[in-house]
């Protein structure tokens, strides 16, 4: 039988759960965290929450991308938008490559220092080992992503318009918005680590709330916390 991951701990799952889950979630500071949970009587320090997040955090994400990447290896993977972003560090610029799928689900995170074409080849080999081979790509006119696609021997599933890639160019926006509230980023392990989990979070909580009726939405929102009430249950 596995070891609960909690067991060392004197707060409860569920409080860990709330305080991982505000933080990576909504851009809210630590300190903001801190306040939400006193409002609910519950008395942690912010520091608290930033161990949490950093210890729980990539395995709440570990768990969600595992069973998604089990159900869309069963279906056909359609169209792919890949994309890259910059990121400032220490006022060095990275990037933040990302691979999306038609329906604005983020497969896969990477960031390095350089944009090129073994980064974008990379991005590319990470996200078909976990969920297969899809049947076109959407990029920019970056010619790195058409030397990893000729490399691969993907090169005419490759896609390039003004408009086709903005499916990826959206995706930015949450994550953007959560590095406005964090300050930026100091190391690049700490901008790798939190891009993965934050795309994770956000795949499970995005309902597409625009698309469904109101008691679809509320159906759907309470299986996905559900869902994550049950993620590392012991």
């Amino acid at each position: 039988m596995a070891k609960s991951p909690f067991r060392y701990f004197k707060s409860s799952p569920e409080i860990i759960r709330l305080a991982v889950m505000l933080y990576v979630r909504f851009p809210l500071s630590l300190r903001n965290v801190e306040d939400l949970l006193h409002e609910r009587g519950i008395e942690v320090c912010h520091e608290t929450v930033r161990y949490w997040w950093n210890r729980f955090g990539p395995m709440f994400a570990g768990e969600i991308r595992k069973r998604r990447s089990q159900q869309l290896r069963q279906i056909t993977q359609w169209r792919w938008h890949l994309d890259e972003v910059y990121v400032k560090i220490n006022g060095v610029t990275h990037y933040l490559w990302r691979a999306v799928d038609h329906e604005g689900e983020v497969l896969e995170s990477y960031v390095t220092k350089t944009r090129d074409k073994s980064a974008a080849l990379r991005l590319l080999k990470k996200a078909m080992k976990r969920y297969g081979v899809p049947r076109t790509v959407v990029t920019d006119r970056l010619r790195s992503y058409g030397a990893a696609m000729k490399e691969i021997g993907n090169a005419d599933r490759q896609e390039v318009g003004r408009h086709l890639n903005n499916r990826a160019e959206n995706s930015h926006l949450p994550f953007r918005r959560r590095e406005r509230a964090m300050s930026r980023f100091r190391r690049m392990s700490n901008l790798q680590k939190f891009a993965s989990t934050h795309a994770s979070f956000y795949n499970h909580f995005n309902l597409d709330r625009h698309l469904n009726r109101r008691p679809i939405f509320k159906s759907k929102r309470d299986a996905a916390l559900q869902e994550w009430r049950q993620l590392l249950a012991a």
